[in-house]
């Protein structure tokens, strides 16, 4: 089984169903240099000691992963953050309207039990509050959009490396259910900030990664044109 994938230049996939448990999302790694790493999602909270061992397969330390971004409030996604966060000391960066779910306050809205799981919740460090925000880890700059319409809190994620943009869209594919507070026509307006981008690469939440540029494209307007 593999441990991880590189996905170009400092990004790599360290976690989904396959790579490191079942029901997990897929996970997201970016080397910002000095030994120090950004994780994007992190599983279903089952698979934590398989992913410090997929982030060493790399060459990385695990203590040194000093944020771990959650983007979006479903159980595949944040299952694992209240143990980076105790284990690693990791800051935890989220939405302010997933906050309630990720940090325990509306449990049902984590759908962990779709999951048959127990969710831990975790304390939020940086609270992403504007349509748009960007910060600086090591070498890497992060740029946080809100997008949502799967979840009300959903972000998306992308970075320059060199002159490649990666996006991290996670679950564009939806699904879409009240009990998530989804609203398509709210989802259909972020797909539309994604395609602006015109990003290179594509990371995405469950189906792995798309690339180059016209595909990235496509798969975005498939799942428009299927809504």
């Amino acid at each position: 089984m593999a441990t991880h994938k590189k996905v170009c230049d400092k990004v790599y996939q360290i976690g989904d169903s396959d790579m490191s448990g079942l029901g997990d999302c897929s996970i997201y790694l970016v080397d910002v240099g000095n030994s120090e790493s950004v994780m994007i999602d992190c599983g279903a909270g089952a698979s934590f000691d398989k992913l410090i061992k997929n982030i060493q397969s790399i060459g990385l330390k695990p203590e040194g992963v000093s944020a771990l971004i959650l983007t979006h409030c479903h159980i595949d996604h944040i299952g694992s953050a209240h143990l980076f966060k105790e284990r690693l000391g990791c800051q935890i960066i989220a939405h302010k309207a997933d906050a309630a779910a990720i940090e325990g306050r509306e449990p049902k809205s984590t759908a962990a039990a779709w999951y048959g799981v127990d969710y831990v919740p975790v304390f939020i460090d940086k609270v992403i509050t504007s349509e748009a925000e960007k910060a600086q880890y090591g070498e890497v700059m992060f740029n946080f959009l809100h997008t949502p319409g799967h979840t009300p809190g959903s972000i998306s994620v992308y970075c320059d490396i060199g002159s490649t943009r990666v996006l991290f869209g996670q679950d564009i594919h939806g699904p879409f259910d009240p009990s998530f507070g989804s609203d398509i026509n709210v989802w259909k307006r972020s797909m539309g900030k994604l395609l602006e981008l015109e990003a290179d690469i594509l990371c995405e939440g469950h189906f792995g990664v798309y690339r180059p540029k016209n595909k990235v494209k496509d798969y975005i307007e498939g799942y428009l044109s299927k809504y």
